[in-house]
């Protein structure tokens, strides 16, 4: 009974948290750094939204209990489903954030990150489509596979972050921090979550208690980070033996054109007649040592 109860607390006080997270997000100077993080504050609070709604409907018998299952059953997977991509996309903006100082890390960090994120979603699939698995059942263990893939890169970049976070002139007030530990914590439970849920289908556990708990306390994490204002950031300043400064400069020169030098004589047709005017100037201007000296230059080297 406690159990269901406290359960049945944390799912009633799950929209108010995140009601008032969205609420500070938005009034932050900075939310459109974090719009992806606000997308997903959105589609966690409508989702829990209807959810309650349906249930508390079902119950005053305002709708037929199978029916209200039903669009229950789609609006929770749905939801689900648009989470675990918002949550990758959360991650990826993050990372982004991070790395803003050193820009050729950033870049190279970006693209295998992508090519990382995709790798894993085709996996997921694979994984997905196991024998007998067909209809609602391929979609259920699609998402699933998606929000572990999700969950195990998020606790790849907290653990970036907290290393990462004295180099990157960040400090543990800073909201990337609060984000990246938010997501942490999210991401632990989930994958145990999950876990427990493969061999274990009871709803009302302590697993399912501990994971509202969870859920709770990241909304109030985010609630804290952006109710307060944020110090600045420290001026970055790396030692010339430093990796992160090696690695940077090797990163920028990725990609880039090289250099061209002209090999050879250059023809006098490929000068504009002001470029000609402006050298017969300059060489009119000359001393008439320097010019001699030139022309016999000339003449040995012919």
């Amino acid at each position: 009974m406690n159990e269901a109860w406290l359960i049945s607390f944390f799912t009633y006080l799950e929209p108010l948290l995140c009601a008032g997270a969205l609420v500070f997000l938005l009034r932050s100077t900075i939310s459109h750094n974090y719009r992806w993080l606000i997308a997903l504050l959105s589609v966690r609070f409508l989702s829990s939204l209807a959810c309650l709604s349906l249930i508390r409907l079902s119950v005053v018998a305002l709708i037929e209990p199978h029916l209200a299952y039903r669009i229950y059953f789609y609006v929770y997977w749905g939801s689900y489903a648009l989470e675990a991509i918002l949550s990758l996309l959360v991650v990826y903006s993050i990372f982004k954030l991070s790395m803003a100082p050193l820009k050729g890390l950033q870049t190279l960090g970006m693209l295998i990150f992508r090519w990382v994120a995709a790798i894993s979603v085709a996996v997921s699939v694979g994984v997905a489509m196991a024998p007998h698995h067909s209809g609602l059942e391929f979609v259920i263990g699609l998402v699933t596979q998606v929000q572990q893939t999700s969950s195990i890169l998020t606790l790849c970049l907290l653990l970036f972050v907290c290393f990462a976070i004295r180099p990157m002139g960040l400090s543990y007030r800073s909201r990337i921090f609060g984000v990246s530990l938010g997501l942490g914590l999210m991401a632990t439970v989930s994958l145990v979550d999950a876990a427990w849920l493969s061999h274990n289908l009871n709803m009302q556990s302590t697993v399912n208690v501990i994971n509202g708990l969870a859920i709770c306390a990241t909304l109030a994490i985010w609630t804290a980070y952006f109710a307060f204002p944020e110090p600045k950031r420290r001026l970055i300043v790396l030692p010339t033996t430093s990796p992160f400064l090696r690695w940077n400069q090797i990163s920028m020169a990725l990609g880039d054109e090289p250099g061209y030098v002209a090999v050879g004589g250059i023809a006098p047709e490929l000068f504009a007649p002001a470029e000609i005017e402006i050298m017969k100037r300059a060489s009119a201007m000359m001393p008439a040592k320097q010019i001699d000296t030139q022309s016999n230059l000339r003449s040995i080297s012919a």
